[in-house]
């Protein structure tokens, strides 16, 4: 792995100063605005427009469950923080997957990117396709659900348009994001002005203390715990940003700034929406609701109800685009690191986009949308997923120790790491307890990695014909595709010199 990777770099130099062209790189192409626009389009989905009656109905009050929103938003700026340190101090694309990988070793940074590769990003980007495709159908079909193979390929033609969007300039989809995240946060503050109004006309019972802690079913320990795992689920996508830091401009200041700024935003947007919904309907309305926004819009806005089943196709759609641009270069960053095929590390000649890791990332997602077991996958790795949060957040403090001296543009202080960590087992533990199966099963597809791992990664004398015909793929894959391997970064410039040399 490490000879391969210094062929590349040897021959990403040039013999001359003198004879230096324009090396072919990922672009520095987001700005601080659309860093937000990556963070706030990933973290706000559907579910604030479609479900966020899981807090509610767990939480057993109104009162309560505002305050579960209110502390999750508070323990995911505080997660965002540790984030934002590991950033800075490893400033490489690929997010949790190359700290992880750096802190605690190959195969630990391997399974979180198995398990990525695996389900959660085709899963979940199946799912919001297949939302998408849902709302935008409505309209048509007002009295029933539309058909199931319309829905198919309605969420199969929104990837691929997507794909080819983001294949062909990170400008055009850094624009798309910004767009349709400005459209889905004006349709929330439609929802919220909505709300004021309506406490202007004094329909703000539930909101009344002696209302808002009144509960619709006994309080319990165990749904409260689970309130806060769902509150914690809605706010997943805070960590985005971090996969791409590569291609952020001036990452050590709007990596940071993107995190502290978009964060609390989410926050602010998702209390006061539950606020709103809560002025024109009782708990037992928002229960039974399979779509609170388009209830509300009902309920509100008259012949324009249409607005919010069209706000979440947009939302939808945004979420979508957001969730390939970053997914991808995730699985960009693996194949630059041997763990994946060296193919998805190459990036067009011309436009400079991981265009093989984007084909990868569509051709998965749509494998995904071929079968009915989208939700029981997503349920499984779940808990993984979280897991993985708390593994990182661990490593910054294992970092702290290991490497005490090296350069850090932000340095938090260690008690937020702890704070983080004491939350994080506290869920981890709940969620053992409460979906033993469930979480099993999860662990048990994340280590189905290992041997993955030992065969194709840690195994590097492998038959030749095996690699030869590795070579050939990667050639055609490199034709048909018009990519290469990008040049390394200024940072290891020196480094690359003395090895070409």
């Amino acid at each position: 792995m490490s000879s391969s990777g210094a062929r590349r770099r040897a021959a990403s130099v040039p013999d001359s100063d003198t004879d230096r062209e324009p090396a072919v790189a990922l672009k520095k192409e987001i700005g601080l605005l659309s860093a937000c626009g990556i963070i706030v389009g990933n973290i706000i989905g559907s579910g604030i427009f479609v479900s966020p009656k899981g807090v509610l109905e767990n939480a057993s009050s109104v009162g309560l469950a505002l305050i579960v929103w209110i502390l999750t938003g508070v323990i995911t700026a505080i997660s965002a923080l540790c984030y934002a340190e590991l950033g800075v101090t490893i400033p490489k694309s690929g997010g949790d997957y190359s700290y992880v990988k750096d802190i605690f070793g190959g195969l630990a940074g391997f399974l979180r990117l198995w398990i990525a590769v695996l389900v959660i990003y085709p899963t979940n980007q199946a799912v919001i396709a297949l939302t998408f495709a849902n709302y935008a159908l409505q309209p048509l079909f007002p009295s029933c659900f539309p058909p199931e193979r319309a829905l198919g390929l309605l969420a199969a033609v929104c990837l691929l348009l997507l794909t080819w969007i983001n294949c062909f300039s990170v400008r055009w989809a850094t624009r798309v994001q910004d767009v349709f995240t400005t459209g889905k946060l004006l349709a929330l503050c439609l929802i919220i002005i909505m709300g004021i109004v309506q406490i202007c006309k004094g329909h703000f019972y539930w909101l009344e203390p002696e209302h808002a802690f009144q509960p619709f079913q006994p309080y319990d320990m165990g749904r409260i715990a689970l309130a806060i795992l769902q509150g914690s689920f809605a706010y997943a996508g805070w960590n985005f940003l971090n996969y791409v830091t590569e291609e952020l401009i001036d990452p050590y200041r709007n990596l940071p700034r993107a995190i502290f700024i978009s964060v609390p935003l989410v926050t602010f947007v998702y209390v006061f929406a539950n606020i709103a919904y809560v002025t024109a309907m009782s708990p037992q309305e928002l229960l039974a609701s399979n779509a609170v926004a388009v209830t509300f819009g009902e309920k509100l806005l008259g012949v324009m109800s249409w607005i919010m089943p069209i706000s979440v196709a947009l939302s939808t759609f945004g979420g979508v685009n957001g969730s390939l641009f970053t997914s991808s270069r995730l699985f960009f960053a693996g194949a630059r690191e041997g763990h994946l095929p060296r193919l998805l590390a190459m990036i067009h000649v011309n436009r400079c986009t991981p265009i093989p890791a984007l084909l990868f990332t569509c051709l998965s997602t749509l494998l995904m949308l071929c079968t009915s077991d989208i939700y029981t996958l997503i349920n499984y790795v779940g808990f993984i997923n979280y897991l993985f949060y708390g593994v990182t957040v661990a490593g910054q403090i294992v970092l702290r120790i290991k490497e005490p001296d090296i350069h850090r543009p932000i340095k938090v202080s260690l008690a937020w790491p702890v704070i983080f960590l004491i939350f994080w087992a506290f869920l981890l533990i709940f969620s053992l307890y409460s979906e033993p199966l469930v979480c099993g099963i999860g662990l048990a597809i994340m280590l189905s990695g290992v041997p993955v791992y030992l065969c194709g990664v840690y195994w590097e004398n492998k038959p030749k014909s095996f690699s030869s015909f590795v070579a050939k793929v990667t050639h055609l894959g490199q034709k048909l595709c018009m990519v290469v391997y990008p040049a390394e970064e200024d940072r290891d410039g020196n480094e690359d010199k003395e090895e070409a040399g």
